[in-house]
């Protein structure tokens, strides 16, 4: 595990600025208010944050609890097996934590990215050059029970293009950084697809820096895992940068699937589209969502909107949605946020029951169609009819006679 240097106490140190104790203009200390996201404090040592009690406002919906051994003890940092396609214009390595890449699109803002941070020995890198379309898929499946820390980072050179798929499977005690930089003109698509075990714990925060005219479209597919909670953060650096945040979520009895998504619009028109639909069935499923905007000073021409929708197939699941935004200039194109949960609509089982098609199978239908919006803009056929066909696995155990009732919520829109 890699050294670090002896945290700041004082109270002008890194605690107190997280605390936001900031010293008055009559020479007393006192507390104020962090006032926008982009003021969050951020450290790539562990030991700059205090141990997780969660209460925090950025742990108070996990189980903090189930994720002890990835926030507070040391992990093993060392390079791991992976297996990759043959992409022609795609090259993999592993770099020096003093690789001039670690750090460039962000830092953590909270301990299990710090610790992830900390310990990391080496980073993957996978670098994406020439402008013709390409698909690259990276696969971890053997990374064990054993907790873990890990550092990957995807660069897209300028003009180039490319979808790339990190898949992972079988066991994993794991938080992690993900760092993703988009280079002007560039247009890089990742998929992430969370198939873990059962009883996987995985913790990750993924931070992307979009240039000048470039696009990102990131895409989170979650179904399996005891717990995850993947963060993605995208930075819009440059003019013109564009990106696309989207996120399908499928939670059994038990699960905890969490996503706390982030926009910051940092440089002048520059457009943003987020969009996260989940289904949730069985006692003790949990979802959460929250979805966070920040249109900077800077972003003049702005134009951005985020959404959440979410469907609870039975009794004793639960789905949190908090979506924010804030403005910070008043010159822009358009800004907006929508959160829905409800049940079935009693009109969509109707119609189809009408046509003969049983109540299961309905059920079924209005479940897939309602995903399928998110799995359909991959753009890898393949990786699409694979992970459809894992959705309906999924659905094979939502029986009709505990399937919760017909009613809908209404949505809250804002």
């Amino acid at each position: 595990m890699a050294t670090t240097p002896t945290p700041t106490t004082t109270a002008s140190g890194p605690t107190a600025e997280q605390h936001g104790i900031k010293k008055h203009s009559d020479g007393g200390w006192g507390v104020v208010p962090i006032q926008t996201r982009s003021e969050r404090f951020h450290s790539t040592n562990v030991e700059d944050f205090p141990a997780i009690t969660g209460r925090e406002a950025t742990w108070k919906y996990t189980p903090v609890a189930r994720i002890t051994e990835l926030t507070s003890s040391e992990l093993d940092g060392s390079p791991y097996d992976v297996t990759t396609t043959d992409t022609a214009g795609v090259t993999i390595e592993w770099v020096g934590r003093d690789d001039a890449r670690v750090g460039k699109a962000g830092a953590p803002e909270e301990r299990a990215s710090a610790n992830a941070w900390t310990s990391f020995e080496k980073a993957l890198v996978v670098s994406v050059t020439g402008e013709d379309d390409k698909e690259f898929t990276l696969t971890r499946s053997e990374l064990g029970q054993g907790a873990r820390g890990a550092h990957t980072i995807i660069e897209a050179a300028p003009f180039s293009r490319a979808t790339v798929i990190l898949q992972n499977t079988g066991a994993a005690h794991l938080t992690e950084n993900l760092e993703i930089l988009v280079g002007e003109s560039a247009a890089l698509t990742v998929v992430t697809v969370q198939e873990w075990d059962d009883d996987a714990l995985h913790v990750a925060t993924h931070f992307a820096s979009v240039g000048r005219d470039a696009f990102l479209k990131h895409i989170a597919i979650t179904l399996g895992g005891g717990l995850v909670r993947l963060n993605p953060a995208a930075h819009l650096v440059g003019s013109g940068s564009d990106t696309e945040l989207l996120g399908a979520y499928f939670a059994d009895a038990g699960q905890h699937l969490e996503q706390q998504v982030y926009v910051f619009h940092d440089a002048p028109h520059t457009r943003s589209r987020v969009t996260y639909k989940g289904a949730l069935q069985g006692v003790g499923a949990r979802t959460v969502w929250v979805g966070d905007v920040l249109i900077g000073p800077k972003a003049v021409g702005t134009d951005t909107y985020e959404q959440n929708r979410n469907l609870v197939l039975t009794d004793g699941a639960r789905a949190d949605s908090v979506p924010n935004l804030e403005i910070e200039t008043g010159d822009i194109l358009g800004a907006g946020h929508a959160s829905a949960t409800g049940r079935f609509d009693d009109e969509q089982l109707f119609y189809l029951q009408s046509r003969g098609i049983t109540e299961d199978e309905a059920r079924r239908l209005v479940v897939r169609g309602f995903l399928a919006e998110i799995v359909q803009k991959i753009g890898s056929p393949a990786l699409q009819e694979r992970l459809t066909d894992a959705i309906e696995a999924e659905l094979t155990a939502l029986e009709p006679s505990t399937s919760a009732g017909a009613e809908t919520a209404g949505p809250r829109e804002n």
